[in-house]
């Protein structure tokens, strides 16, 4: 009924086509595998359950809430309702100071405690990230 002609390019189409589907799919589901999702204090106390995944906790730098010690630094992040304790072994960013914007990443142990792998304070002293100042707002 139809032609060679016509057959192999229905194939070559149909390649095309499921060769342009798993790409996308392999790449959503590599991305899925990276996302970091933005919490706040408040938003964390209301976790039906702790996971394992990667977050960000974001707020501001609660005073006089920062201990050092031999090798990490102890602070409380909060957004004015609710409260969080982060431990973090590393070097802090200059910016990172009491009463300022802050977003930590790492993992929950609990919903009052946080482990940190990355704190993210590179911003001027005026300057909020989006999420921390829509956080705050809300509440």
């Amino acid at each position: 009924m139809y032609g060679r002609k016509v057959k192999l390019r229905f194939l070559f189409v149909l390649l095309v086509l499921i060769t342009l589907i798993l790409t996308v799919y392999l790449i959503l589901k590599s991305l899925e595998e990276n996302v970091v999702y933005f919490q706040s204090p408040s938003e964390i106390k209301i976790l039906p359950k702790i996971e394992e995944k990667k977050i960000r906790v974001g707020g501001m730098v609660k005073k006089n809430s920062i201990f050092l010690e031999s090798k990490e630094i102890k602070f409380i992040i909060t957004d004015y309702k609710n409260e969080i304790n982060v431990v973090y072994s590393g070097v802090v960013p200059n910016l990172f100071a009491e009463e300022k914007g802050v977003v930590a990443e790492g993992h929950l142990k609990d919903r009052n405690y946080f482990i940190a792998t990355k704190i993210l304070a590179k911003h001027d002293e005026n300057y909020m990230p989006p999420e921390v100042k829509a956080a705050l707002e809300e509440k």
